[in-house]
């Protein structure tokens, strides 16, 4: 299968930009960017997919799903390495995310056995019955930060509902995007039921004012979270728009301190910490030294580019390094610091170090902000309900976790975690299909989640029908 990157295609401009590997700093390849005209001839092709691939029964759609997930599969190492590459991930974490790509579709090719709809005889020769109903054109606009998994987070749901999908990826890791069009085609999806555009700013508003554009997914910052939300919800557009984190972890003494500080240390550096669910909080409850002395030691022992990846930027060492100075200036301790941070062998990619700061007060930027980088800012703390407090505080609301081996502390503190996905003695408290993937406060922005249950009502519409066969008298006032 042939990597492609969107260069020579239809409806494109001269304007484009370079894809810089974050593993060693080199150029990797250009996207040119899609013109407002060529969005209006992609969307038009799309529109005339919709209708032959809709009109197709719900198990004759799921057919190319599971044709898809084989693909996955059968293409992983291609996807891993590309990732690798683009993204900056090792090869590990970005086999996981294949591998978590793979239960999305799963999910959605299980959708041809589940009831997505109701029938039910409400009066004697009378019937209503609910269905749900693709809603046509759909939009997808996607992070660097998982070039594959949250893609495929509405991709396959979205596609076996019946509906035609245009994914917009971020502009730093188009490459994976169309190598997915490309295994989608391979897996016999019809020619245009999926593409791919690419751009900034200008596509993703001429996106989100497209009056044949149904729905937009969105996952990014907050900020850029909220302003799509907004503008598509004034263009009567459905959204669900996915933004920043800022996620706690609270410690207790009782916690064990081994699987704690491997969790902890895992949560905070796994994917460079460039993830919505890292941990970059820890709030201590009492006297938890043992912990944070374990957690320094492991944090020790990982290896740039082999146990922790790059990120994406050189600008975004620049922000995460300028967060840990600001931090220490305030007077965080230092346990360890991870600025400055190289690898001989590629002296241009773009690192930190895993860095643990102690002492951090909750006034502080480091502890309220998004940092996005391999860096655990720790929050002392003298009672459970404090530390709830600092945690509930937070404008975010992403995910949130409790350590501790009491079953009556667990209730209490996750409880009242204010957090859409919580844990208890778990890092990335993410759950598994078909529970859902959604935050609440600034980390979501509409009434849907992106993945499970809820995404289904999200990329269809309800159509109920109302029946009558019964050719008697009146017998009440419904026959």
């Amino acid at each position: 299968m042939i990597i492609t990157n969107n260069i020579n295609k239809p409806h494109i401009d001269k304007i484009q930009t370079d894809i810089i590997s974050p593993v060693d700093g080199e150029k990797i390849s250009e996207i040119r960017f899609t013109t407002i005209d060529g969005l209006e001839n992609i969307v038009k092709k799309a529109e005339e997919a919709f209708q032959k691939w809709s009109s197709k029964t719900l198990k004759s759609r799921t057919t190319v799903l599971f044709n898809y997930r084989d693909r996955l599969e059968k293409n992983r190492h291609q996807i891993t390495d590309l990732i690798r590459k683009e993204n900056g991930k090792t090869i590990d974490e970005a086999d996981a995310e294949v591998s978590k790509a793979i239960e999305v579709v799963e999910f959605a090719t299980s959708l041809q056995n589940q009831p997505l709809g109701v029938h039910l005889e409400v009066s004697k020769g009378v019937f209503c019955q609910s269905t749900r109903e693709p809603l046509g054109v759909v939009s997808s606009i996607t992070p660097f930060n998982f070039p594959c998994m949250v893609p495929n987070w509405t991709i396959p749901i979205a596609l076996v509902l019946g509906n035609a999908m245009i994914l917009k990826p971020s502009e730093k890791t188009p490459l994976t995007a169309h190598l997915l069009a490309d295994i989608l085609k391979d897996s016999g999806l019809p020619d245009n039921v999926f593409q791919v555009v690419d751009g900034g700013e200008n596509i993703v508003n001429a996106i989100c004012e497209h009056p044949q554009i149904k729905a937009i997914s969105f996952v990014g910052s907050t900020n850029v979270a909220k302003l799509v939300y907004q503008k598509a919800t004034h263009h009567l557009k459905s959204a669900v728009c996915l933004g920043g984190a800022k996620n706690h972890l609270l410690v207790l003494p009782d916690a064990n301190p081994d699987m704690t500080a491997s969790n902890v240390v895992a949560s905070m550096s796994g994917c460079a910490g460039q993830r919505c669910m890292a941990a970059s909080v820890m709030v201590g409850v009492g006297n938890i030294d043992n912990i944070v002395k374990l957690i320094v030691d492991k944090s020790k022992k990982l290896v740039l580019g082999k146990d922790i990846g790059a990120v994406i930027t050189s600008d975004s060492v620049k922000k995460i390094e300028a967060y840990i100075t600001e931090a220490i200036e305030q007077g965080a301790n230092v346990l360890l610091d991870g600025r400055g941070s190289i690898i001989p062998e590629t002296p241009n990619g773009f690192y930190v170090g895993p860095t643990v700061l102690d002492n951090v007060t909750p006034d502080m930027q480091i502890a309220k902000e998004e940092v996005f980088g391999p860096v655990l800012s720790i929050i002392r703390t003298h009672s459970i309900d404090e530390a709830l407090n600092i945690q509930n505080a937070s404008l975010y609301a992403n995910g949130a976790s409790v350590y501790t081996n009491s079953g009556s502390k667990a209730s209490y503190v996750s409880s009242r975690l204010q957090a859409g996905m919580v844990g208890i003695n778990i890092g990335i408290p993410v759950p598994r299909e078909p529970f859902s993937f959604g935050g609440v406060k600034e980390s979501k922005f509409g009434s849907s989640d992106i993945t499970g249950e809820s995404s289904i009502h999200f990329w269809t519409s309800l159509k109920k029908v109302t029946t009558k066969w019964n050719a008697e008298d009146q017998i009440d006032w419904m026959s």
